[in-house]
C-alpha cells in the first residue's frame, strides 16, 4: 500500500463510492418504462437481460435508502429507492406473502418463492425505506416479512425443496447468517425478547455449530443435530461467506460491549483467510472442500468480488475494534489485491468475477447475482470505520 494512512483510506473508500460507484447504478440500471432495476449490465453499463430478480431489486432499494438515512439527504436517491420500492410492492410477492425469485421486465413472475434469501432482502430493503419516508406501509411490509422467515427457517424452500425429508437433514449456514444481519437493521421495530432470542440463536449457530474450532473452518451445511456430513455439501466451504458473517457478529457484540465475543469473531476471520488465500496466485478461493478434495462447483478457484469486499469490511472493523496487527497485516494484503484487479477505471464499478490467476473472466459488472449491494455497502463500510481510526488517531495526538 503506498498510502495507509486512515484518513487516506477514508477518502478513497468515499470518493470510489460517491463519484464512482453510485453515479455507475443512478445512470444505468433504472427501468424508466416499467419501473424496478436493470442489473444484467455490461462493462458500459449496456442492458444485456431485461429480468428482475427480487433480492437485487430489494438491495439497490436498501442500497439508495441507506445512503439517504445515513449520507446525506438527496432528492435522488429517494426518488431511486422509491422506484424500486414501489415496483416491489406491486409485483414482487404471491398471495400468500412470499417473495418471488425472478420477474419479466413487466414484473410477472418467472420463478416461484423457493428462495428464501428474496424474503430476507425485501425486508431489508422495506425497513431502511420506511426510516427514509417514514412509510408506515413498508414498515409493515418489512415486519410482517421478517415473521414470515422465522416461520420458514426450518423448511426455507418449503414445496419447493427437492431432498428426500429424513435421508440427509442438512441445515445451511447462510440462513443464520442472514438472520443476525436482518436482526441489527430492524431491532428497532421488533419485539425486543424475539430479537434478542433470534440473535442469540444466530450466535450460537455460527460461531459453535457450524464453525468447526479443530480444522478452523466454516462449514456450509451441517447435519441437523450439529454434527459433519462426509458429502459434496457437508464438506463445502465458502470462506468468503464466513468471514462475512463474523463483521455482523462484530456488530452484534459491539452493540452488546462484548469484548470476547469481538476477539473471537477477528479470530474466525483470521483463521479463514489462513484457510482460504491463495498462496500460489493470491486472492480468496470461492470454495473448497473442508477434506482436500475436489470441490464439486467447478468455479471454486475463481476470486469475486463480494468475497474481497466482505473481508476488506472484517478486517478494517476487526483492526478498528482490537487494534490487532494481523488484521491490519491481512488488510493491506487484500487491500493491494482487490484495488488492483477489481475496479475498472474506465467504466466505472467493479468487475465481479476473476480467475485464479487474478485475470478478468468476464466484463460485466451486472448479473442475476451482482447488483448494486455488496460494492456499494462495502465502500460506505470501510469509509465509515477508517473516519473513526481518523478521528481515534488524532486524538491520541492532542
Amino acid at each position: 500500500m503506498k498510502n495507509s494512512s486512515p484518513e487516506y483510506l477514508a477518502n478513497l473508500y468515499k470518493n470510489a463510492l460517491l463519484d464512482d460507484v453510485i453515479p455507475f447504478w443512478e445512470k444505468y440500471s433504472i427501468d424508466e418504462e416499467e419501473g424496478g432495476y436493470f442489473t444484467c449490465l455490461e462493462r458500459d453499463g449496456s442492458i444485456y437481460d431485461t429480468d428482475k430478480f427480487i433480492w437485487l431489486q430489494a438491495r439497490q432499494v436498501w442500497t439508495f435508502s441507506m445512503l439517504y438515512n445515513r449520507v446525506e439527504k438527496r432528492d435522488q436517491w429517494l426518488e431511486i429507492a422509491t422506484h424500486g420500492y414501489q415496483f416491489l410492492k406491486q409485483y414482487g410477492r404471491n398471495k400468500e406473502g412470499n417473495w418471488y425469485f425472478s420477474l419479466n421486465q413487466q414484473g410477472e413472475p418467472l420463478i416461484q418463492p423457493y428462495n428464501i434469501f428474496s424474503d430476507c432482502f425485501a425486508a431489508l430493503g422495506f425497513y431502511q425505506y420506511s426510516l427514509a419516508t417514514d412509510n408506515k406501509e413498508a414498515r409493515d411490509i418489512a415486519i410482517a416479512t421478517y415473521q414470515n422467515i422465522l416461520a420458514r427457517q426450518d423448511n426455507p424452500k418449503g414445496q419447493y425443496e427437492k431432498s428426500v425429508p429424513g435421508t440427509r437433514p442438512l441445515k445451511g449456514f447462510a440462513l443464520p447468517m442472514i438472520l443476525s444481519m436482518l436482526n441489527l437493521e430492524l431491532e428497532e421495530v421488533l419485539d425486543t425478547n424475539q430479537v434478542q432470542q433470534s440473535i442469540d440463536h444466530c450466535i450460537q449457530e455460527i460461531t459453535d455449530v457450524f464453525w468447526d474450532s479443530k480444522k478452523k473452518i466454516i462449514h456450509e451445511y451441517v447435519l441437523q443435530d450439529g454434527s459433519y456430513s462426509n458429502s459434496y455439501e457437508g464438506r463445502l466451504v465458502n470462506p468468503g461467506h464466513g468471514i462475512e458473517a463474523m463483521w455482523f457478529i462484530m456488530e452484534i457484540a459491539r452493540n452488546r460491549n462484548d469484548q470476547e465475543l469481538i476477539e473471537k469473531a477477528v479470530q474466525i476471520v483470521l483463521d479463514l483467510l489462513n484457510y482460504g488465500w491463495d498462496e500460489e496466485y493470491g486472492g480468496i478461493f470461492y470454495f473448497l472442500d473442508a477434506k482436500g478434495h475436489p470441490p464439486l462447483q467447478l468455479e471454486w478457484n475463481q476470486k469475486l468480488w463480494w468475497v474481497h469486499l466482505e473481508t476488506l469490511i472484517a478486517l478494517s472493523k476487526g483492526f478498528r475494534l482490537t487494534d490487532n496487527e494481523k488484521c491490519w497485516k491481512w488488510y493491506q494484503k487484500v487491500h493491494d489485491y482487490s484495488w488492483s484487479r477489481f475496479p475498472d477505471p474506465d467504466n466505472g464499478e467493479w468487475f465481479g468475477y476473476l480467475n485464479r490467476r487474478g485475470e478478468r473472466y468476464t466484463p460485466l459488472k451486472g448479473s442475476k447475482w451482482k447488483g448494486c449491494f455488496h460494492v456499494p455497502r462495502a465502500l460506505y463500510e470501510c469509509w465509515q470505520t477508517f473516519e473513526e481510526l481518523t478521528k481515534l488517531q488524532k486524538s491520541k495526538q492532542t
